[in-house]
This record gives C-alpha cells, structure tokens and sequence, in this order.
C-alpha cells in the first residue's frame, strides 16, 4: 500500500497533476479566495467557476470543476441606496471601500484516473482600514474533503504484489474537516497575502479507509499583485503565487497581463518547472470570461498533451469600472 501511494505521490508530483492536495489554477489570480479565504469577497459579491481539462485527450488526465459563490455585506447596503457599487469619491468601483464582512461558498470537484475529489469549502472575510490607502484582511474557511479510489480501474504490473491487496477490485474512501487561514494586506494597486491550509492535517475529523492518510499536511502560500497604469487605456498586471508543503515542496507561479480598457486582456504565465502557459479575457458589464492554453514544459514535458480552462466570472451587484483614466481595476 506505501508503494503504492508513494508511486501516485511521485507521479502527482512530476506531471504537476496536484498529487490530491496541490491545485494548480492557469488563472488562479481569479480564485485568490480559494487559496486565501481573506480574499473572500475582495472583487466584491461575485458568482466564479471554471473548467480544467489537463492533458486533452490523455486517457484519465486530470478534470477540476469549481464554482463558488461571495458575498460582501458591503454591497448590500450600497445596492439599496444607489443600485450600482461606486465610492463617493470617484464614482467607481473601490475594492477598499469594501469588504467589512464577506462570506463564500465554495465547491470544487477533480478526477484523476482511478481518484476522484469533492471539496466543499465555507468562508469568511473582514477588513480593517489601516489608513487611506491601505487595509488588513483576514479570513478563515472550513474545508471539508471526501476522496476516492476506484480500485476497479487501477492497473498493476503485478496484482499478486501483497501491497496492492485490498485496493485492486475495492472502492476506498476518505474524508476530512479541515481549516483554512489567511491575512492580506491590500492597497488600490497591490495586494500581498499569506495563507495555511489544512491547519490541522486533517485533525479536527477525518475517517474511512487510510489509502490517502499520509498525504494530508499543511500547505503555505504567498500571493502578490501589482497593477498600474501605462496610458489613459492600457494597463500592466502582474500576479504571483508560491505554494509549499513538506511532501511536494515549492512551486512558484507568475502571471503578467495587459489590460485595455478595463474590458479586455492578454497574457501569459509560468509555473516552476511545470508550464507555459497564453491567457485572455473580456469582460461585458457585469460578465467576465477568460481562457488559457496550457502546455506542459520540463518536469512535465513527457506529456505532450495540453492543457484548455475556461473560467467565468458574474457580479451580483451591478459595479460601474472605469473605461479611460488611470484606473486599472482587472487583477
């Protein structure tokens, strides 16, 4: 059974295909309140979700489904005077003016081969203001996990192996209840956070079969963005992201876009030894769509196979953004 968990381990981890406790997001600066629940509700009360389809055309590669819900209390009461979210100053959109409390719901379902997931994932977010420009965030999520093997569709060189006894012909589970913590520090044109996931290594619950025990520990992330503006209609956006754990160690991602308009954006990302990857997106009032191409480099590049995500992105309360001046408001 080690063997076997350690094969899967090893292979998660050289073909980037999250090894059941690492996700990787080509867009992930979309989803910062999946990796921080400080960021809940940071763009204000959206509807999010994507697709991932990992290796196209790969017999078992990797398919991630997600969506979620936020909500900022603080749109609300803006909603009832005004109808539209805008600040008193400058008429628009001010992710500071926001956010006293938030709350998001979360729900994300990956198969892998023989391995399925399903994540559901509740949280919640405060600011405080620490002066004018700049504020604190912090937030907290409670993340439960429910993982399965499907034995019937694990191949073995040798199924006589006493190791792979009990696991070939059996369907196994596990589930855990978990925490989630995060702190943020956000201004108008960057932010930078640090989060822990899974706090506990999965002690508050966890039960069922023990074929995916050894894999749950504590991850640490890093996130920062910067945006600025370079003309009365084009902006720079950059995003990073540095995830770590004592099984899969370090991995570094790094986005840059383009922004016009605030409606439309190019760019392109790389994650440490794993992908390249091209991005693009346009955004219609209160719509977003965005794309990116995958290709697998490296550590991955035995798999010649692509990588296609779709994400989507709806605002529930009607946000009037800037479309000249110097405002980027798109991370």
């Amino acid at each position: 059974m080690k063997k076997l968990i350690l094969s899967l381990l090893l292979v998660g981890a050289v073909l980037g295909a999250k090894a059941q406790n690492r996700k990787h997001i080509a867009n992930f600066q979309l989803f910062q309140q999946y990796y921080n629940p400080s960021l809940t509700g940071y763009e204000g009360s959206l509807l999010k979700g994507f697709h991932r389809n990992q290796w196209t055309g790969f017999e078992g590669a990797p398919k991630t489904y997600f969506a979620s819900a936020e909500l900022d209390l603080a749109d609300l009461s803006a909603w009832r005077r005004n109808d539209v979210l805008k600040t008193k100053q400058h008429d628009f959109f001010d992710r500071q003016a926001g956010a006293k409390h938030a709350f998001g719901l979360t729900v994300l379902q990956d198969e892998f081969g023989p391995f399925s997931e399903s994540q559901v994932q509740l949280s919640y977010a405060s600011r405080v203001r620490l002066s004018e420009r700049l504020s604190l965030r912090w937030g907290g999520a409670a993340v439960y996990n429910a993982q399965r093997l499907d034995g019937n569709r694990l191949t073995v060189d040798n199924e006589s192996d006493p190791e792979f006894q009990g696991v070939l012909g059996q369907r196994l589970r596990q589930g855990k209840l978990d925490l989630n913590l995060g702190w943020t520090l956000t201004a108008d044109n960057f932010y930078i956070g640090y989060a822990m996931q899974d706090v506990t290594k999965g002690g508050i619950i966890s039960g069922g079969d023990e074929f995916l025990q050894d894999l749950y520990t504590r991850k640490h992330l890093v996130q920062a963005g910067y945006r600025t503006a370079l003309s009365d209609q084009f902006g720079l956006v950059a995003n990073a992201m540095l995830q770590y754990d004592d099984k899969l160690k370090e991995s570094a991602e790094l986005q840059l876009k383009a922004i016009y308009q605030n409606m439309l954006w190019l760019g392109g990302s790389y994650r440490q030894d794993l992908a390249w990857s091209a991005t693009a997106g346009l955004r219609l009032d209160q719509f977003r769509i965005g794309y990116a191409y995958e290709i697998p480099i490296q550590n991955a590049r035995h798999v010649s196979r692509s990588t296609n995500e779709i994400s989507l992105t709806y605002n529930l309360i009607p946000v009037k953004y800037p479309k000249y001046g110097r405002q980027v408001t798109i991370w």
